[in-house]
């Protein structure tokens, strides 16, 4: 069975989970996305960027005048056979981007048309281990694409620093994002600020299996434990909130009485002989 992994790339955790889930064995499809505040991608961090970097730097000693390519040449000398499009896919919703049914597998052929710009859902989602999102997951299994804004690719045809820097994050991603010992798939769309916003990763190949009862049992198990500490932290909340309150209402009528008893005072004491 394949699996994939939709969004926007952000924290760790998506990584994490698509890998962990494809050598724990899960085939469950994770679609979904980290997100920073500005609703754009997180940047990588400086390891990973350092990698990347490593990475181009050897790339470059090995392919002499590597520096001065252009991107697409630097993309599909890493990469051979990987597709390359230009087009501004960055504004595609990502409610639209996650569904299964999203036609992602035309991103893996040269006649690329901008319909997948304008596709819109139709009906329910179908699941991640249905037969025909398998069979397209399958038929991209190990390939690679990259869609590049017209704007982008302008700022890089003059600026081939610019380039470089592009692939090299590019590069740590899809580095980031493999599953060792399974064939992996990836699709990558940047911003005209060539930033990573969106993507789809892919693993193929090997024996993806549900939970087992016993796993599903563990699962509602550890459900109902976490219902009941909610339930019983929500009464004890309740609780405290009530005696807060009586506490606050004893204190009012305290005081009222102390005022009450002090006036009883004030008046029997204004009736004995000598009170001024």
């Amino acid at each position: 069975m394949e699996f994939g992994l939709t969004g926007k790339p952000g924290g760790r955790y998506a990584a994490e989970q698509f890998r962990n889930n494809a050598l724990s064995g899960n085939g469950y499809g994770l679609s979904g996305a980290e997100t920073a505040l500005s609703g754009i991608s997180h940047e990588m961090s400086f390891a990973q960027l350092a990698a990347a970097k490593s990475i181009q730097n050897t790339a470059e000693k090995e392919q002499p005048g590597a520096a001065g390519m252009s991107f697409r040449e630097l993309w599909q000398a890493r990469f051979p056979g990987a597709y390359y499009h230009t087009m501004d896919a960055s504004n595609i919703p990502q409610g639209v981007w996650e569904r299964n049914d999203y036609p992602f597998e035309k991103f893996f052929r040269e006649d690329l048309d901008t319909s997948v710009l304008n596709w819109k859902p139709n009906g329910a989602n179908p699941a991640m281990d249905s037969s025909g999102v398998q069979s397209r997951l399958h038929g991209i299994a190990g390939q690679k694409s990259v869609i590049v804004p017209p704007k982008l690719e302008e700022k890089m045809k003059n600026d081939p620093e610019l380039a470089g820097q592009v692939m090299a994050k590019v590069e740590g991603f899809i580095a980031e994002n493999q599953v060792p010992g399974r064939i992996c798939s990836h699709l990558i769309v940047l911003d005209e600020n060539g930033e990573i916003t969106r993507f789809r990763a892919s693993s193929h190949g090997g024996n993806v299996t549900g939970p087992t009862e016993e796993e599903m049992r563990q699962f509602e198990a550890e459900q109902a434990a976490k219902k009941k500490r909610r339930e019983e932290y929500a009464k004890l909340n309740e609780e405290s909130i009530r005696k807060r309150w009586m506490m606050g209402l004893c204190s009012q009528q305290n005081r009222a009485f102390a005022v009450h008893s002090a006036v009883e005072k004030v008046t029997e004491l204004s009736r004995e002989p000598g009170w001024i």
